[in-house]
């Protein structure tokens, strides 16, 4: 396409674009299009609509973490030794993805509550386990979690986690009161 000028192409390209997103073309016409006038290359909003796709594919993973750590450790008969071991992997899995979300995103919402939630559920588990009479020791082990939650988040700025951090300091508070 070399007698087409860098504007006309331009203007091809995204309408191009456009006749895909509206579906007014199938999907390989407008690829097969899109290729042609970028010569191979793809253009950047096709990038970035992988790129989004595969983002929210790593979310759709860290939220099913949730309900299958609560499957691990309410209705399983494993060990306890390999139980806190899953999860703590799974909580490294999450912490490892906050970070490479940070720096390509900024899309490490879902991995914070995932790790957040499988540190509570793992914690709860242990000490519930290892103390079986000892309620103090759970009480700990609670603020310990509402406390790391709200010091992320007053780090981080989400406010998210510190409301349910102080919300459950309070909780808890109250609990031991009453």
């Amino acid at each position: 396409m070399l007698w087409l000028d860098e504007n006309r192409k331009k203007v091809i390209v995204n309408e191009l674009l456009y006749w895909k997103k509206s579906r007014m073309l199938p999907d390989r016409y407008c690829d097969y299009l899109l290729a042609l006038y970028t010569e191979g290359s793809q253009p950047k909003e096709i990038k970035k609509h992988k790129s989004v796709m595969g983002l929210n594919l790593a979310n759709l993973i860290f939220l099913l973490l949730i309900p299958i750590s609560a499957l691990l450790i309410y209705f399983t008969e494993l060990s306890i030794i390999l139980q806190t071991a899953i999860l703590i992997l799974f909580i490294f899995t999450c912490i490892f993805f906050v970070f490479y979300f940070f720096r390509k995103a900024k899309l490490m919402h879902i991995p914070i509550i995932s790790a957040a939630l499988n540190l509570l559920m793992g914690s709860v588990a242990l000490v519930s386990e290892v103390y079986r009479e000892n309620q103090k020791a759970l009480y700990a082990a609670l603020v310990i979690n509402c406390v790391l939650w709200l010091f992320a988040g007053l780090k981080l700025k989400f406010q998210y986690l510190w409301i349910s951090g102080a919300l459950g300091c309070f909780l808890i508070v109250i609990s031991i009161f009453v």
